[in-house]
C-alpha cells in the first residue's frame, strides 16, 4: 500500500499553511497601508533570497536572454499581488483567497494566443464551473462589493500573465533568480509608493511585518522543495488547501461565516481548478 503522507505531501501541507498564515497576518494589519506592508514583505524575503543566491554563487541578474521576461514577470506579479493584498482588507478572508485561484483560468486563455497552446473542451467546462462559483459567491454574499470583485478578477487576470511569463523564461533559470527579480522590484516600487502613506509601525505591527517576511520565504521555500521531492501531478492540487485553511482561519481568527450558497460557490471554484490540474497533467 503506497504511503499517503510522503515527504513531498508533508512539505506541501506545511507550505500551504505557511502561506495562509501569511495572508491572515496581512489582513490583521488593517491599519497599516498596503504599500507599506508589501514593502516590508518584499524587503525581508529579498534579503533572505539574496543571501542564499550569494552563498550558492548564483548571479542575481539571470541570463541576458531572459531579463526582459524576468522584468515582465516581476511587474505582473507585483500588480497582481498588490491588488490581492487590498482585497484581503475589503472582503471576507476565505472569499478573497478563493478568487485568487482563478489565475489558471486566464493563464490558459493567454496561453492560446501567446504560447499557441490549445484549450480543450473539458478545460472550458471547468472554467465555466469556476466562473459559476464566482457568480454564486457574489450573488449570495452581500459583504463582497462589486468593485472588490472586479479588482479580484483583475488580480487573477494579471496573475495569469505572470504564469505565462514564467513559462517563457523556462526551466533554465534558477527559481530564486525569478523570485529575486520579483522581490527586488517589489521593494523598490513599494518603497516609492508608500512614501505619502508612511507611518512608523508599532512594536506589535513590526513583529507582524517581520513574521510576514519570514513566513513568506518559508512558504515559498517549502513549496519549492515539495515540487522537487514528488511528482507535480500529485502535489499541485494540494496548493488549493490554502482555501480550506483560509476558511478555517477566517472562522476562528476573524469570526467570518458564509451562507450555504456562498460556501458552495467557493467549493465550486476550487473543484473546477483541481479538476483542471489533473486533466492537464494527464494529457501531458
Amino acid at each position: 500500500m503506497p504511503q499517503v503522507f510522503t515527504r513531498g505531501v508533508q512539505l506541501m501541507l506545511l507550505a500551504t499553511f505557511s502561506l495562509s498564515l501569511l495572508q491572515s497576518m496581512i489582513k490583521e494589519l488593517d491599519e497599516l497601508h498596503t504599500f507599506e506592508i508589501f514593502f516590508f514583505r518584499g524587503l525581508i524575503t529579498a534579503l533572505i533570497c539574496l543571501t542564499i543566491l550569494k552563498r550558492n554563487k548564483v548571479s542575481v541578474w539571470g541570463k541576458p536572454s531572459n531579463r526582459k521576461w524576468l522584468i515582465l514577470r516581476a511587474i505582473a506579479g507585483i500588480f497582481s499581488t498588490c491588488i490581492f493584498y487590498f482585497t484581503l482588507k475589503w472582503m471576507p478572508f476565505g472569499a478573497a483567497v478563493s478568487l485568487k485561484y482563478l489565475s489558471p483560468v486566464f493563464a490558459a486563455i493567454f496561453a492560446v494566443f501567446i504560447l499557441k497552446e490549445p484549450l480543450r473542451w473539458p478545460q472550458m467546462l471547468f472554467f465555466a464551473l469556476a466562473l459559476g462559483g464566482v457568480a454564486l459567491l457574489k450573488g449570495y454574499d452581500i459583504r463582497i462589493e462589486t468593485m472588490a470583485l472586479i479588482l479580484s478578477l483583475l488580480a487573477a487576470v494579471v496573475g495569469g500573465l505572470a504564469f505565462i511569463f514564467i513559462r517563457r523564461i523556462g526551466s533554465g533559470e534558477h527559481p530564486l533568480v525569478i523570485v529575486m527579480y520579483y522581490l527586488g522590484l517589489t521593494t523598490i516600487s513599494m518603497g516609492l509608493l508608500m512614501i505619502p502613506f508612511w507611518r512608523w509601525p508599532t512594536w506589535e505591527e513590526s513583529l507582524l511585518l517581520l513574521a510576514i517576511g519570514l513566513t513568506g520565504f518559508i512558504g515559498q521555500y517549502l513549496m519549492t522543495q515539495a515540487m522537487q521531492a514528488e511528482a507535480v501531478s500529485r502535489i499541485a492540487p494540494l496548493k488549493y488547501l490554502e482555501v480550506v485553511y483560509a476558511l478555517l482561519i477566517g472562522l476562528v481568527w476573524f469570526g467570518e461565516t458564509y451562507v450555504m450558497w456562498s460556501f458552495f460557490g467557493i467549493m465550486l471554484i476550487m473543484t473546477a481548478m483541481v479538476l483542471n490540474v489533473f486533466y492537464t497533467k494527464n494529457r501531458k
